[in-house]
């Protein structure tokens, strides 16, 4: 299989972990016979500085003719502290995302059974853990009407949402569970909120009309944000709105013992885009600390979504499984004898 690969490390420890995902990808290449031609591109604090712009005209045309991105951290502290900056790195991702359709971000949460105890949860809590987010990414408050009053003393963000959006993002959850355990939970706040309310109301409408085999629960997003922490294991899918959904998959990554895990995928209709959950840390950029497993897992979640390669992709799995099982990890999660990121890398890529 030969497949072209945008490759967009952004700022921070960005490239570090970027760097062992393509090292991971490159011993797949040589035992499974595909071909990945990997293309770097600027986004983020990096582009700011050479080009004016979080997210070039020609990163953008890189991702269009591509087959998937690679993606890994944005954000500067530079940029971070100066609030009153008009051009900010975190303006290129929200643009990528919605220039490019990626309306769908799926963040999966499960605990490797070598790592059950180094979350700050309970063992018996964490143990067996499985369940997806899946948040809608280009609409909400984010993407909403903002501003400010002419003295500066009032501001707003305005939430607003469509059926169409609605629809879209509930039936990537449809599918999802359908393979899974065909159970969705739908986290709004519909007390308060009338977007909430049309996401019940939509919901409610597509599951009548497909008569799905889908159970399908509600639950306002505090008792969420307390239950995931609670009793995890009751969930299978999550499906939630922008906002909501960007706080809950960080509260969540808690269970696994660090948010450095975890990876994600943002689905579009022309091209899908994989990323650690994590931010760019920049306190340990150019320190080879970064824990390289999101980036990694996010590298074998692309060859299962956009390419089909589901057997390659369980053996990243099993190889990160495998090197956890041996002890070696970064600080995050091994703090007694950590490894670097880079060898870290290297003890995954010999695993497969």
């Amino acid at each position: 299989m030969k497949k072209n690969i945008a490759v967009l490390p952004g700022d921070g420890v960005g490239p570090e972990v970027i760097y062992e995902s393509l090292k991971v990808l490159k011993k797949i290449e040589r035992n499974y016979g595909h071909h990945f031609n990997f293309t770097e591109g600027l986004i983020g604090g990096k582009a700011i500085d050479k080009t004016g712009n979080p997210y070039p005209d020609a990163t953008h045309k890189l991702c269009l003719n591509s087959d998937a991105i690679l993606f890994g951290a944005i954000g500067e502290p530079k940029y971070d502290n100066n609030p009153t900056l008009k051009i900010r790195p975190e303006q290129g991702l929200l643009k990528m995302r919605k220039s490019l359709g990626l309306y769908a971000n799926i963040r999966p949460i499960n605990v490797f059974t070598s790592l059950t105890d180094k979350s700050p949860l309970k063992k018996t809590i964490v143990e067996e853990v499985d369940f997806v987010f899946v948040r809608e990414l280009t609409g909400g408050i984010y993407f909403g009407k903002k501003g400010r009053s002419k003295n500066k003393k009032y501001a707003y963000d305005i939430c607003s949402y469509s059926t169409d959006e609605v629809k879209r993002i509930a039936k990537i959850a449809f599918n999802l569970s359908l393979k899974r355990n065909r159970k969705i939970t739908v986290v709004d706040k519909a007390n308060v909120l009338e977007t909430s309310r049309l996401w019940r109301e939509t919901i409610q409408q597509l599951i009548t009309e497909y008569r799905l085999p889908i159970t399908v629960e509600y639950m306002f997003v505090d008792n969420a944000a307390q239950q995931i922490i609670k009793n995890p294991r009751q969930f299978d899918v999550i499906l939630t709105d922008n906002m909501f959904g960007d706080i809950l998959t960080d509260e969540a990554s808690v269970i696994t013992g660090s948010i450095g895990m975890l990876p994600s995928a943002s689905i579009g209709n022309k091209v899908s885009l994989f990323e650690p959950i994590h931010g760019s840390y920049p306190k340990a950029a150019g320190k080879n600390t970064a824990n390289p497993i999101g980036s990694i897992l996010s590298a074998a979640m692309m060859l299962d979504y956009s390419f089909g390669l589901k057997k390659e992709c369980q053996v990243i799995y099993n190889a990160v499984e495998k090197t956890l099982k041996q002890g070696f990890g970064t600080r995050d999660i091994f703090k007694k004898s950590p490894v670097s990121t880079s060898k870290l890398g290297d003890y995954i890529s010999n695993n497969i």
